[in-house]
């Protein structure tokens, strides 16, 4: 049988352009186990090491969203948020925003992934709290109304991602497939209202916008190259408009990146996310989360400004109603 290469020769050699036909023809094949290890190694490496057009990214993309089912579920009001991942390491914002706006009265959908490159991701943050992702829409949902919060597991991203790392193997997707992860936070069919999604390289942007296009997706960029808001420098949200937060403007500013750094000792991770969300980290790490958890709340419509997600957001924390939630989240699973 003859076997055809067209995306992987558009995507190495980019002479031609990504079609739908050829995407088509590679998913087929690779759900037929006719793709082999190399095929699939030098693809995602490919795509790794230079992030393609906005046009080739979306029609990859695209063709991967139209062999989902359709499941009809949605979570009005609810958000996402999550990160592209790469940039400087931190103590997992993300993830104590989830919980810092849930307990601020704000329904959250959270996804993520493992750690690509060192460090903790939610996902081994949540497998050390004991948290359980959900695996069907109707559990997602059934936590979402028990908690406020729910974890989505991979049963939301496209089969596909999973074929092709198990076809790589013994390579390793962190090694080569940093492309998936950077394109991960619009790859997961979360049906919310709004996304907070954090980039790392902002050489990605025009990419990533033609992604978001359509869609309540606030992107989040700023000179640290950390893939979320943060409160010791200005940021830029790219979505229906443009606009800087200003740490300065809203009364956080002070500390610097060494601040929001998780603890050197992998054994006081879990420790130190708790201290995060009971307000007795480094009062710099406790203002970005709330500046994310505020994010949050105004992209989904629960709050009218930052200011007043902000307060929102530290009553939570003050109040000890954000650590309460993870406790009680953590001790059913």
């Amino acid at each position: 049988m003859k076997t055809s290469h067209q995306l992987l020769d558009a995507v190495v050699n980019r002479r031609r352009p990504v079609e739908p036909g050829m995407c088509r023809e590679f998913w087929d094949r690779l759900g037929d186990r006719q793709v082999d290890a190399a095929e699939a190694a030098a693809l995602l490496a490919a795509l790794s090491a230079r992030m393609p057009d906005p046009a080739a990214v979306a029609t990859l993309v695209e063709s991967l969203l139209e062999r989902r089912p359709r499941h009809g579920h949605r979570f009005p009001g609810a958000v996402n948020v999550v990160g592209t991942g790469g940039g400087p390491s931190t103590a997992n914002i993300s993830t104590a925003a989830a919980f810092v706006a849930a307990a601020a009265g704000v329904p959250v959908v959270k996804t993520g992934s493992r750690a690509s490159s060192g460090g903790v991701g939610s996902i081994n943050l949540l497998d050390r709290l004991g948290v359980s992702l959900t695996r069907s829409y109707e559990r997602t949902g059934e936590h979402l109304a028990r908690f406020g919060i729910a974890f989505a597991g991979y049963f939301v991203y496209p089969v596909e991602l999973t074929r092709l790392a198990r076809t790589v193997l013994p390579l390793d997707m962190r090694t080569i497939g940093r492309w998936v992860n950077t394109i991960g936070p619009f790859l997961a069919d979360v049906p919310v209202s709004a996304q907070l999604t954090g980039v790392s390289d902002v050489a990605h942007l025009p990419a990533l916008r033609r992604l978001a296009d359509g869609r309540r997706i606030w992107l989040c960029t700023n000179d640290l190259g950390a893939d979320e808001l943060v409160s010791v420098a200005v940021n830029t949200v790219h979505g229906d408009s443009t606009f800087t937060v200003d740490p300065r403007e809203l009364g956080i500013d002070g500390g610097s990146l060494d601040d929001l750094r998780g603890p050197s000792d992998d054994a006081e991770v879990v420790t130190h996310f708790l201290d995060l969300l009971a307000g007795r980290a480094s009062s710099t790490a406790v203002a970005t989360v709330c500046l994310n958890a505020a994010a949050l709340a105004v992209a989904g419509g629960h709050q009218p400004n930052l200011t007043s997600g902000l307060r929102a957001a530290f009553s939570a924390v003050a109040d000890g109603a954000a650590r309460a939630l993870a406790e009680r989240v953590m001790s059913r699973g």
